[in-house]
This record gives C-alpha cells, sequence and structure tokens, in this order.
C-alpha cells in the first residue's frame, strides 16, 4: 500500500488535474474569503467555511477522474491487478493519496485563520470542527469518486458522472421537504428499496436463486411490518433520506459539536464505497 499511496501522489503533483484542483480551490476560497471575511470586516470564520461547501462537488471529481479509469485506458490497471498487492491495498492506497492531497488544499486556507487571528478574534473549538467535518465530507466524496472511476476508462465520463452523484447526495436535503410522508409512499419505498437490493445481488452472483429469496422474504417481511405497525411508515421516505443526508451531519462539526456518531457515519460511508470499489476490481480481475 505504501507504494501505491507515493506513486499516486506523485503523480498529483505531475499531473494537470492537481494544480488545476489546487489552483480552482484556493481562487474560490481566496475570493469568498475576501468578499465575506476581508471587504465586510467579519471575523466568524465558520461563515467562510459553510460557503465554500459546494464548491467540493465540482472539484473533488477532478481529483478522482484519473485514479482507475487512467489505469484502465492505458491498460495498466492488468498490472496492478495481477501484482502481489492485493485489491483492498491497491483501493485504500488511491484513496489515502487522494486524502492527502485535498488535505493540502485544506491546510492552505489555514493562512485565513491566521489573518483573522491577527485581526479579530477566532473561534478555535468550532474552527477546528469546521476543518475535521470538512476532511470527513472530503473523504467521503472522494470515496465515491473513486468508486466510480473504478467502472469508467474515460476520466471526462467519471468526472461528469461523480459530479452528477455528488450533486445528488447535496439535493438530499432538498428532496427531505418535498418528498411524500404518507403511509402508502412508505410503502413503496420499502418495495423498491428491497428490489434494488435484490437487483444487486443478481448482478453480483449472477444466481437467480439468492436474489429471488431475497425478494420474497423482503415482501413477506415489509408486509408484516405494515400490517403490525403501519405508523412505521409514516414520513419513511423522508428519515431514509435524511440518514443519507451528508451536509445535516457537516453543520454539527461546524458548531464545535464533534459527535462519535457523526464520525462513525462518514467513515461507514467511506468504508463501504471503498468496499464496493474493490469488489468491482476484483471482479474485473476474475473476468
Amino acid at each position: 500500500m505504501p507504494a501505491v499511496f507515493k506513486r499516486e501522489l506523485r503523480a498529483f503533483f505531475l499531473s494537470p488535474q492537481g494544480y488545476i484542483f489546487l489552483s480552482i480551490f484556493l481562487l474560490i476560497t481566496g475570493i469568498f474569503f475576501t468578499t465575506g471575511n476581508l471587504i465586510s470586516g467579519n471575523s466568524r470564520y465558520l461563515g467562510f467555511l459553510g460557503s465554500i461547501l459546494f464548491i467540493f462537488i465540482f472539484i473533488v471529481p477532478l481529483l478522482t477522474m484519473r485514479l482507475l479509469s487512467d489505469e484502465k485506458q492505458k491498460k495498466t490497471d492488468q498490472l496492478l491487478l495481477t501484482s502481489p498487492l492485493g485489491i483492498p491495498e491497491i483501493v485504500v492506497g488511491k484513496f489515502l493519496a487522494a486524502l492527502t492531497f485535498f488535505c493540502l488544499g485544506l491546510a492552505l486556507t489555514l493562512l485565513y485563520t491566521l489573518i483573522i487571528l491577527i485581526h479579530g478574534e477566532l473561534d478555535l473549538w468550532e474552527t477546528l470542527g469546521g476543518y475535521i467535518g470538512f476532511i470527513l465530507l472530503g473523504g467521503t466524496f472522494i470515496s465515491v469518486g473513486l468508486f466510480i472511476s473504478g467502472l469508467t476508462e474515460n476520466q471526462i465520463t467519471a468526472a461528469i458522472t461523480s459530479f452528477a452523484a455528488l450533486l445528488a447526495m447535496w439535493l438530499i436535503n432538498i428532496l427531505q421537504d418535498a418528498v411524500p410522508s404518507d403511509t402508502t409512499s412508505g410503502l413503496v419505498f420499502s418495495g423498491l428499496i428491497v428490489a434494488a437490493a435484490a437487483l444487486w445481488f443478481y448482478g453480483t452472483t449472477r444466481n437467480l436463486i439468492v436474489p429471488a429469496v431475497l425478494l420474497g422474504l423482503g415482501a413477506v417481511v415489509v408486509y408484516l411490518i405494515h400490517f403490525l405497525h403501519p405508523e412505521m411508515f409514516v414520513g419513511l421516505v423522508g428519515k431514509i433520506l435524511s440518514w443519507f443526508s451528508l451536509i445535516d451531519r457537516y453543520r454539527r462539526f461546524s458548531s464545535g459539536i464533534l459527535s462519535l456518531q457523526d464520525i462513525v457515519y462518514y467513515l461507514s460511508f467511506i468504508i463501504f464505497f471503498l468496499y464496493l470499489t474493490v469488489r468491482t476490481l476484483e471482479k474485473r480481475r476474475w473476468s
């Protein structure tokens, strides 16, 4: 894993994507800090941190677009897949390299905190919580982008698809208020989840028996829950969407609240997408 990490981290400094990422990130953060803090004389740093969250959706795909798709395009993925390194080591090494470069961009914004410390007051705990939340949120976005990069050999396609996926995660907050909250919608949504799980198992195993059993058991469980406790389906769609709301959980970090539950949530999200990436590469290795 250290060899993969060093190779990928070096590639960020030798490829245009790394410098484009840093340039765009520093340009936009500089504009937001200048207009939101320096010109207005506002010393509240968290307002600046909250305002730059949205740009992650645009710039994180620049970091992840080439991680695996470039290997596939250049036909060097077979060398990786047949190397003595395990696939989990390759995936984690690439992920940590992208996360390290991402943290480098964040570290450069610490210069802004020095300016506020010199000319105003800085809430250290809230700022620390904001940066920890930034790293966890960035790691989550990177894991999603890495997974998508492993699905295609075209970097542009990987970047556009990653952007669309991250934007969908961002828009979950808006969808929570727009989705219906009645029992029928919750029941239908539960059925769709069971069907999606069965379809995923079929795509993984190519065996009709396991998905069929899963689909049948899932339908029975959903029916029994609806028969015994129909109130559980009221507002179910909004509750499930809120669980996937990455931005809501960041807001607690920006308030200086370091919740173990939120940290575990982000880490679980990261591990889940890294696992999906490993499974994708293993499937490619044996095919």
